[in-house]
Parts: structure tokens; sequence; C-alpha cells
């Protein structure tokens, strides 16, 4: 059973699928039982137990239980546009920063950080995730955001519970490239 083709795909069940859209928009949470047996269709050997390994080990911390275990949700990265997640939005450190790619940097520093087809940009809480995440796409490109001015300027800024801060627009006088 190949762990990561699983977890691709319920990172897409529980952030993208629209039909059967799995989860309810008010909070993003979806039966667990219903993404399991889901699953199984398409990976018949998926069981209860697996899908507890896949989220206790996703290193991202993309998905979470419900107090109970009997709901699941993507903690982030939605598109369907409607969805809403409980996210915080507590003082943030005077710094975060973003990873993206040199091909895109252009486009940024005229337009600022757009969430594109997410509802929200993604921001690192430190320059080292902020290294990976842009490394995805090729030779990461690190932008510093002055995180505590952009939260002072009344923009809003939010946590969600696996430490990823998100906005939903950063304009480009709040970051330099490091």
């Amino acid at each position: 059973m190949n762990l990561k083709k699983i977890s691709v795909k319920l990172s897409w069940m529980l952030r993208h699928c629209q039909s059967p859209l799995y989860i309810d928009l008010n909070g993003g949470w979806a039966d667990a039982d219903v993404i399991i047996k889901a699953l199984q269709e398409r990976f018949p050997d998926f069981n209860r137990e697996t899908f507890e390994l896949i989220v206790a080990q996703d290193e991202k911390g993309r998905y979470s239980f419900d107090e109970t275990g009997a709901r699941i949700r993507a903690n982030q990265g939605h598109s369907i546009p409607s969805v809403v997640i409980e996210m915080e939005s507590p003082e943030p450190p005077e710094f975060l920063y973003h990873g993206t790619t040199y091909r895109f940097l252009d486009s940024i520093m005229k337009e600022g950080l757009k969430p594109m087809t997410r509802q929200f940009v993604h921001i690192s809480p430190d320059y080292e995730t902020a290294v990976k995440v842009g490394s995805r796409h090729g030779k990461p490109v690190i932008l510093k955001i002055r995180a505590r001015d952009f939260k002072n300027d009344s923009n809003e800024l939010y946590r969600s519970s696996n430490g990823v801060w998100q906005a939903k627009y950063v304009a480009p006088e709040y970051f330099t490239i490091c």
C-alpha cells in the first residue's frame, strides 16, 4: 500500500473535492468513516489504522481529528470558496516567511502575495520551513514578511492549528527578499 498516494488523495478529498462534497462547509469537517470507505474504493486494503497513521505521520500537520476521532479536516489549503475553517488570530512574531520560486518573483513583487486557487496565502513561521515550501517547485526564494506591521495596519492574519500563518493578501510593501 502506497501511503504517499493515499495521503495525496486524502488531501484532495478534504481540500478540493466538490463532487461529491465530503466536507461540511462550516468548519471543513468530514465524517472519518465516510472518508475511509471512499478511500477503500481505490485502496482496498486501507483501514482505520492506516488512516490514523497517515494523519499522525504527516510532516506538515495537514490534518486534524476532532476530539472524538469521528471527524477529520484539512487544516488549510482549501480551494472550495465557501469552506470556513476556524483559525486563531494571535499576535504574530515580528517576521514571518513565504517560500516561492524565482519564476513567480516578478509578479509577486508587483502584485503582492495572492492566494491564487486557494482561500489564503500560506505563510511559514520560520525561514527553514519557507525554504522547504519554495523548494517544491524549483530553486527557492524566500520573502521576509513584516508580520507585526502587517497586522498592526489592520490586515487580517490567522494561524491554523498546525502553525501555518495565513492571510487573504499581502501587499509588496510588507515583504523583502531574504
